[in-house]
């Protein structure tokens, strides 16, 4: 019986597994062995059905992808990311609102697929905040899009500042009016260094906060109905924080810097 696409493609964790790393590059026989820790007894019979099924091509024990290959696994390549990520936490990512990721970074929501997803008791909520606090001591710069404030915000603002560490602060319409209201001569004195920029979004946020440095990305977000809860995820994967810098610039772009508060 012919197997379909997805049966080559997904059937086995061998099989996919060459096709990724053909996708790189071609190789030996010798490297796919040695990367894929099994045998050449074990790996031929995939080979050939990859073969058979015009994905992949072979010339003195050189294997590459075709050009249908390379068309199939560069499709494929995301879908899997995709799995990982909902495979590692599924009961997470189910139950929290997504809807504030446009339309064309959301599916580089894969990339948060060796995210950690913490969950504190609410009295050691400063924890998480502490360990963030101090890799972010040694960035350039620090961003933050938030609908809240920290009880610590001025220890962790004044560090940073103290260290030359620029911080670049997107807030909500409602939080900027709470710094009115209670922490003007603070944030009046972080606005006199030129470390500390400051911008309020104009729309609504369906979030509590995402925040990253140059080392990892920190994230809280709401579940499905609105509610907040105690969980964050937290991420250090390079291709993570190139994502976090996108949809940092999205929020940017509908923001108005202050210069008073």
């Amino acid at each position: 019986m012919k197997r379909t696409l997805s049966d080559v493609l997904f059937a086995s964790e061998k099989r996919k597994n060459v096709l990724l790393l053909l996708r790189e590059e071609p190789r030996m026989m010798d490297d796919l062995l040695k990367s894929l820790e099994t045998t050449r007894q074990a790996l031929l019979p995939q080979i050939r059905i990859l073969e058979d099924n015009y994905l992949v091509s072979s010339f003195m024990d050189v294997y590459e992808l075709t050009t249908v290959g390379k068309v199939v696994v560069d499709k494929m390549a995301p879908l899997l990311k995709t799995f990982e990520l909902f495979d590692g936490d599924i009961n997470y990512w189910r139950t929290h609102n997504l809807d504030f990721i446009p339309t064309h970074l959301l599916p580089g929501i894969s990339e948060f697929r060796k995210s950690t997803v913490v969950d504190l008791p609410l009295v050691d909520q400063y924890d998480i905040q502490k360990i963030y606090s101090e890799k972010s001591k040694e960035s350039e710069s620090v961003y933050a899009v938030t609908e809240l404030l920290y009880p610590n915000y001025q220890i962790v603002f004044s560090e940073l500042i103290d260290n030359g560490v620029n911080i670049y602060l997107i807030v909500s319409k409602s939080l900027l009016e709470k710094i009115r209201t209670y922490y003007r001569e603070d944030f009046e004195k972080y606005m006199e260094s030129k470390f500390f920029n400051i911008f309020v979004y104009s729309k609504k946020m369906d979030f509590v906060f995402f925040t990253f440095d140059d080392y990892q990305v920190l994230m809280s977000l709401l579940k499905d109905n609105g509610e907040f809860d105690s969980t964050h995820v937290v991420c250090s994967d390079p291709k993570a924080l190139d994502w976090i810098k996108d949809l940092f610039d999205y929020y940017l772009q509908d923001s108005i810097p202050l210069n008073e508060i």
